[in-house]
């Protein structure tokens, strides 16, 4: 391929072995611009996490196992797909002495840690960017603007979270928080902006000291008049700044978010100034979601839960009558979505996926691999909404007259495993590490199981996937009141099928004991349910939740619609 022997010759010039190329831009966010997405342009690798590693006589291209199948599918040809954290780069290079190069404004030292620790690999920031040399592209210069959260979606006053970071900074006994996760400015001001396919999202940085002083870093083009004349007490400058101003300040105690501070502002940090071993407080307030910002994510799933629900009743009446494929179905969700005038955008790429295409954990049908959905068929469908104001994430598995035993007795399975997660006894000490196992128990008795957490973290009109709490084998944050996480075990079988039930669960408060209550509003199709796999707790669970879901969706059905609901709700 022409553009990875551009590299090559890149790495002659540049006299060294290797280079390292990214998913993310300069503000690590999950879904970034077309025109930033580097990783894309090199690979074809299309998922939203991964990196690769040219050198001189090899290429690799790393992912988790959510994108292990689309890897090799996409980037296969080229690239040698390595799943990790089964494979670590830093095993591959163990017994090298290679010269990598990287680009100091996209990794961060922790990830370099994670990665690449414990090699004899010598790792050389550039100045240019090796792929930005190659790639000649239109920036993209669309600027489009920050808005502020208007009362009604807000809990909380930015000036009194203000208060809370600088109460922090104070503790800690910290002069500066620079915040560079942009969700998190995002938090902080209760604003939000359109840099991000998926998500609301202000590409800015936050520079805030103990006095309550703040200064913004952004494309100040995205900045009217009305938006800034709110904060008069904070100082909007140009991005590209940043790193000036932070080399001014000296003999200063800087607290930085190691997740996203690149190791080009942290050496602008440090050239005079001490880093504390502190962590940038807003991810812990953020996932705790304030009453206000429950009631309104209540308000976005029905919403959310109406179109979906409209959806699978249109898709199961139609699919053996008329052609419908992977696209179309995907396309015909969004216009039922876009009936809410509470909705905004997708919150991710829709995957809508049948038969072996559903084994594809993360899949983007394209019109290479896009299938017409076909009797016998299983139908996985994992899609989001971001709604005024809540984000929603769902995914549910359709019977397209399907009658295999042994699919059935898998989702009956994959079921058992969500109601476990769902009616999970939260104590005071638990993590998600704590009840992943649960999802995972029905499956390991047939010797299954699944490459992917079972939950993630959800943002309040903002990232659908957010932390720092999660339900997965290592995620050690307690569990607190106002936590929303996602509830999706799976089963995947190569070039078969693909099973995963999803829900949005948050943790409430009930009798003065947490436990988690459903958000999604959608029905659970019985037609691949084996009953007879079912506890009698496991049955109240699902007549319990569907009669939630057809009190709050009935009343926005057509008359055929409603007595589908009625069907699709009723009891077993």
């Amino acid at each position: 391929m022409e553009k990875i022997k551009k590299i090559k010759v890149a790495l002659k010039r540049e006299n060294i072995d290797g280079y390292i190329i990214p998913k993310n831009d300069e503000f690590f966010g999950e879904y970034i611009p077309d025109h930033n997405d580097r990783l894309s342009y090199i690979s074809n690798f299309t998922g939203s996490y991964g990196f690769s590693l040219i050198l001189k006589n090899k290429n690799y291209l790393f992912v988790d196992g959510r994108y292990t199948l689309q890897a090799k599918k996409q980037s296969g040809k080229y690239f040698k797909v390595i799943t990790f954290p089964q494979v670590m780069p830093r095993e591959i290079l163990k017994k090298k002495k290679l010269l990598i190069g990287f680009d100091p404004k996209l990794f961060t030292k922790k990830t370099l840690s994670i990665f690449f620790a414990k090699t004899n690999c010598v790792f050389k920031p550039l100045n240019q960017n090796l792929i930005d040399q190659i790639w000649k592209r239109d920036k993209d210069i669309t600027a489009s603007k920050f808005f502020n959260l208007p009362d009604y979606s807000v809990g909380e006053q930015y000036k009194s979270k203000i208060n809370k970071i600088v109460s922090y900074i104070k503790r800690k006994g910290a002069d500066y928080l620079f915040i560079t996760a942009s969700e998190n400015n995002a938090w902080l001001l209760n604003i939000r902006g359109g840099d991000s396919k998926f998500a609301p999202i202000p590409q800015s940085y936050i520079l805030i000291d103990k006095n309550k002083k703040l200064k913004f870093f952004c494309n100040l083009k995205k900045t009217s008049t009305s938006f800034k004349k709110k904060f008069k007490e904070v100082q909007f400058i140009e991005a590209v700044s940043a790193g000036k101003i932070l080399s001014q300040i000296e003999k200063k105690k800087f607290i930085i978010d190691r997740n996203t501070c690149s190791i080009y502002y942290e050496k602008f940090i440090l050239k005079n100034n001490k880093i504390l071993a502190f962590d940038d407080p807003i991810y812990n307030l953020k996932a705790i979601k304030n009453k206000k910002e429950i009631k309104n994510i209540k308000n976005a799933h029905i919403s959310d839960g109406i179109a979906l629900t409209k959806y699978l009743f249109w898709l199961k009446n139609n699919f053996s009558k008329k052609k419908i494929t992977e696209i179309s179905a995907a396309q015909k969700l969004l216009e039922f979505r876009k009936r809410s005038r509470n909705f905004q955008n997708c919150s991710f790429p829709t995957i809508s996926g049948s038969g072996p295409n559903g084994a594809i954990i993360h899949y983007k049908a394209t019109m290479k691999t896009n299938r017409k959905l076909k009797i016998g068929d299983i139908y996985l469908v994992d899609s989001g909404g971001q709604y005024k104001f809540g984000t929603t994430d769902v995914t549910r598995t359709i019977s397209l007259n399907n009658s295999n035993k042994r699919i059935k007795d898998i989702f009956t399975r994959v079921l058992k495993g969500h109601i476990a997660v769902s009616d999970f006894k939260i104590k005071d000490n638990t993590s998600g590490s704590k009840i992943d196992y649960m999802a995972r128990k029905y499956l390991k008795e047939i010797g299954l199981d699944y490459s992917h957490g079972t939950g993630h973290g959800v943002g309040y009109f903002l990232n659908v996937h957010e932390g720092p709490h999660a339900i997965t084998k290592n995620n050690k944050t307690v569990l607190k009141e106002g936590m929303v996480v996602s509830n999706e075990p799976g089963y995947y079988e190569k070039n078969r099928f693909g099973i995963r039930i999803e829900n949005i669960i948050y943790v409430k408060r009930k009798n003065r004991k947490k436990c988690f209550e459903n958000l999604t509003m959608v029905p659970i199709d019985k037609n691949l349910i084996d009953k007879s796999k079912l506890n009698k707790s496991e049955i109240r669970w699902l007549n319990n939740y569907h009669k939630v879901v057809f009190k709050n969706l009935k009343t926005h059905m057509n008359k055929n619609e409603f007595f589908e609901l009625k069907g699709a709700c009723s009891a077993i």
